[in-house]
């Protein structure tokens, strides 16, 4: 398994942005398809976005309509978020994922960070 330690959350406003980093180690990155997803209280944990080994295929979350984008950097093992007017229900914690093949399901998803935890103010 992969080790995977994100950062950037916060507090923002409505309207603002905030980026996402997620920094992996103890395999070899550029083998994962990598994943965001986020679980707001009370409700079950959501598909975000995903980003194939290479980049060359990316998914997104259907609410997310053009306001995030997911990158990665292999030469730094990292994947980032990021993310465009904010909206409060865009309020949960956001976790990285990693896995072996390319997906939306969380169930395929083989490790995952501590999630971090994103706050919109209306």
């Amino acid at each position: 398994q992969v080790q995977l330690v994100e950062s950037g959350g916060g507090l923002v406003q409505a309207g603002g942005s905030l980026r996402l980093s997620c920094a992996a180690s103890g395999h070899i990155f550029r083998w994962y398809t990598m994943g965001w997803f986020r679980q707001a209280p009370g409700k079950e944990r959501e598909f975000v976005a995903a980003i194939s080994r290479t980049g060359g295929s990316l998914n997104y979350g259907d609410f997310v309509k053009d306001r995030f984008t997911i990158s990665r950097d292999n030469a730094k093992n990292t994947v980032y978020l990021q993310m465009n007017s904010l909206k409060p229900e865009d309020t949960a914690v956001y976790y990285c994922a990693a896995a072996l093949k390319e997906s939306t399901e969380a169930t395929e998803y083989d490790s995952w960070g501590q999630g971090t935890q994103v706050t919109v103010s209306s």
